[in-house]
């Protein structure tokens, strides 16, 4: 690898491709520090004006995933280095970051992990052909003939491969079809959350940084939605150098390549994914200078806004009268001849499964609360409340359990409106509503875990408790429907805008554009930074479509099918003693009611409680039973104290091996002292320690032996052997843009 790397990417065109990537950057940041002070108006004029959604229904939890992990399980991870599969124990935090250890011993000793996997912008491949197409079409010219090698070989018929257009790629291989599905599944809830990495509380920063990313792209001709619009600002920025740059180095080097077309193809991976972290970092220092510059900028900005909000506004509102005047005409006739005859389509396209996804959030959630109510009467009442609570309060993060949902958005097509519409790919809106999903699930969990606990205080027995659980799920499903039913309609406003609005600017750029930059004369010098023309002209055109999307969804509320309410039946704070209770301390339910007697090694003493706290995962023993086989430990690496003294095993080092291996009837069992597991799978210290006693070292799902493994700020893209950083929870949506008309009145799309 050292030398394809050294022959291709010699310092003068490692040179060249750093000017290369300091050019788009500056080109880019241009239109960012352009949007900073546009949105940091717009977020001052909203927070002044008081305007917003109606209050919802349900209430939200603060920290959902705090102290948890989602899945733990082993993996045979393929090694580029020796072209061997390895065995590698791997865990999904809390944060969503795929994290690779050597085997579950080092995991137990805290040794730092082989991998942390940023997953954004990733695609997940369960069969090796559909791999080799990709890889097939990211050479032009090069084809394997008939017979030939492949790139890869599995050792299974199950892979999963995580597939990226710019960064390298990562190859497992699970024993089993239902272990492959467990894994596609939390990979794939890994991916969706990865991509969502903007935070949704940035209100200044992540809106200029997207209409930023959408100007540069207009600028370059180029409308329409942007699938690799995922990631936090360092990826996007990554993906948007490599979208210029990539087609030039592989028109330049391509030919260059020597070797079979399997070894071509190898080695272009190699260097595409060699260049993603030069631009990854160059774009990370970058854009973190020009942030740095403008929040120490934005106090003088803050000062002018408040001062002369009202002449601000006057001014915009004046701009957008000369700019409408000039556009209606056009624009008008540009929406009822190519917009209005398909919008009934395209939302008829996005209701059907969304709305399908959506009832099977509320039978998932009435399913497991009514098996909950069942087993409380089967099992003994409230003693095992605590344990049924802690999995029901996870729900909405179980990628197993929500799967049924968010398949229900796999069918959504777009066909025939796709390329009229310039939509490159329906995955964004998909991923949305999946996220719209588990949004609406946690807060229907929460608040009914918010109303139970009420509930609970007045000391009930097993059959009230049992008819109460009963009367709080048909409460909080009422509030569902609601709080669905609107987050729907906004969803189906936002995508039509998405689709829309930028068919719309395409069609009327040659003859509207041109004439923009004498609008300019029209805004004050000292209010330049806060009314840009081309931000104003956009939401004129959006106005003008606005109408059309609004009455397209106000009748198709109307349509029974759909379960969406009318736009006339608003509740405003029916429920105020319950948005009350939310302003509480967090339930931890374990600790309140865990249920069992004295005995430390119960799990329902408060010693064992203690011990489970940090490593509850929310995915149980029973649905991540381990593999039937698993290879022994490797041997740890020469730099750790520990290795003198570990138990060497013969790792699986070839294709054939791994199937005599996989052959096996019984598990390779490790001589080494394994850690004492917990009902949820994840393990634990051997022996607790007593109070008092020496603190023992942290969990280790706690712990991040590397320096940065747990920061808030996204990892590169790529593993490394110290570890990386991964992306926080949370995150803005990557097809989310908020404009504001001349009324004061936010849109988002």
């Amino acid at each position: 690898m050292g030398d394809v790397l050294s022959t291709h990417l010699d310092d003068a065109r490692r040179q060249h491709i750093a000017e290369k990537t300091g050019k788009i950057l500056n080109e880019f940041l241009h239109f960012y520090e352009e949007q900073y002070g546009v949105a940091l108006f717009h977020s001052m004029r909203h927070e002044i004006e008081a305007t917003g959604p109606p209050q919802s229904q349900l209430l939200w939890r603060k920290v959902p995933l705090e102290e948890r992990i989602i899945f733990s399980g082993n993996l045979f991870q393929y090694q580029e280095d020796n072209k061997k599969w390895r065995n590698r124990f791997s865990l999904v935090p809390h944060n969503y970051g795929l994290i690779l250890y050597e085997n579950k011993v080092a995991y137990e000793r805290q040794i730092p992990p082989r991998a942390i996997i940023n997953s954004a912008g990733y695609r997940i491949l369960t069969s090796v052909d559909q791999y080799l197409e990709l890889v097939g079409n990211s050479l032009p010219g090069v084809t394997s003939k008939a017979g030939s090698a492949p790139i890869l070989k599995c050792p299974t018929q199950f892979p999963i491969i995580m597939w990226h257009p710019s960064a390298r790629h990562y190859y497992f291989c699970m024993m089993t079809e239902a272990e492959q599905d467990k894994w596609q599944a939390v990979l794939r809830d890994c991916i969706r959350h990865c991509n969502n990495g903007i935070p949704e509380e940035s209100k200044v920063e992540g809106p200029a940084f997207t209409d930023a990313i959408r100007m540069y792209r207009q600028s370059k001709e180029q409308y329409g939605t942007w699938e690799m619009l995922c990631g936090n600002e360092v990826q996007i920025l990554s993906n948007l150098v490599m979208e210029e740059l990539g087609p030039e180095l592989k028109a330049e080097l391509g030919p260059r390549l020597k070797g079979k077309p399997q070894e071509r193809q190898r080695q272009w991976i190699q260097i595409s994914d060699a260049v993603y972290r030069m631009v990854y970092e160059q774009a990370k220092e970058r854009f973190e200078e020009v942030l740095a510059q403008l929040q120490r900028a934005r106090p003088a900005m803050e000062a002018v806004i408040r001062t002369d909000m009202d002449q601000i506004i006057t001014s915009k509102e004046h701009l957008a009268s000369k700019i409408r005047a000039f556009i209606l005409p056009k624009a008008e006739v540009c929406v009822r001849n190519h917009v209005q005859p398909y919008l009934p389509s395209i939302l008829e396209a996005l209701m059907v499964p969304t709305s399908q996804g959506f009832t099977e959030v509320r039978d998932v959630l009435f399913k497991e609360v009514t098996d909950m109510n069942l087993n409380i009467i089967n099992e003994g009442g409230i003693d095992k409340l605590g344990e049924y609570m802690e999995k029901l309060s996870q729900l909405a993060f179980h990628p197993l359990k929500m799967q049924s949902c968010y398949e229900k958005m796999e069918p959504l097509r777009l066909d025939g409106l796709q390329q009229r519409f310039d939509v490159c790919s329906t995955a964004v809106f998909k991923q949305r509503a999946q996220i719209h999903m588990r949004e609406q699930m946690d807060n229907a969990v929460y608040t009914f875990e918010t109303l139970l606990h009420q509930e609970l205080g007045k000391g009930p027995t097993k059959e009230e408790l049992c008819k109460s659980i009963q009367r709080i799920l048909e409460r909080v499903l009422k509030k569902y429907d609601y709080d669905s039913s609107t987050v729907r309609k906004r969803f189906f406003r936002e995508a039509l805008l998405q689709i829309t609005i930028p068919f719309l600017l395409k069609k009327l750029a040659p003859t509207c554009k041109s004439e923009l930059p004498r609008f300019q004369e029209l805004i004050f010098e000292d209010f330049a930074k806060f009314i840009l023309v081309e931000n104003t002209y956009e939401e004129v055109v959006l106005q003008t479509v606005m109408k059309d999307i609004l009455q397209a969804v106000k009748e198709a509320a109307v349509q029974r099918k759909h379960n969406l309410y009318r736009d006339s039946m608003v509740m405003h704070n029916s429920d105020p003693n319950l948005h009350l209770l939310a302003e509480g301390a967090p339930i931890d339910w374990g600790e309140e009611y865990g249920g069992g007697g004295d005995d430390t090694g119960s799990p329902g003493s408060p010693e064992k409680r203690r011990r489970a706290k940090h490593v509850v995962s929310v995915v149980q023993e029973e649905e991540n039973a381990p593999l039937s086989l698993e290879a022994s430990p490797e041997p740890l690496s020469p730099a750790s104290p520990d290795s003198a003294t570990e138990v060497r095993a013969a790792s699986p080092d070839s294709v054939t091996e791994i199937r005599g291996l996989l052959a096996q009837d019984q598990r390779v069992e490790s001589s080494l002292p394994v850690a004492e597991p917990l009902l949820n799978g994840a393990p634990t210290q051997e022996n607790p320690q007593p109070e008092g006693a020496p603190s023992p070292p942290a969990s280790p799902l706690r712990h991040t032996p590397p320096a940065k493994a747990t920061g808030l700020e996204g990892p590169k893209p790529s593993d490394q052997e110290t570890g990386e950083q991964v992306s926080s929870p949370g995150g803005r949506p990557p097809i989310h843009t908020t404009t504001e008309d001349s009324a004061g009145v936010q849109t988002e799309f």
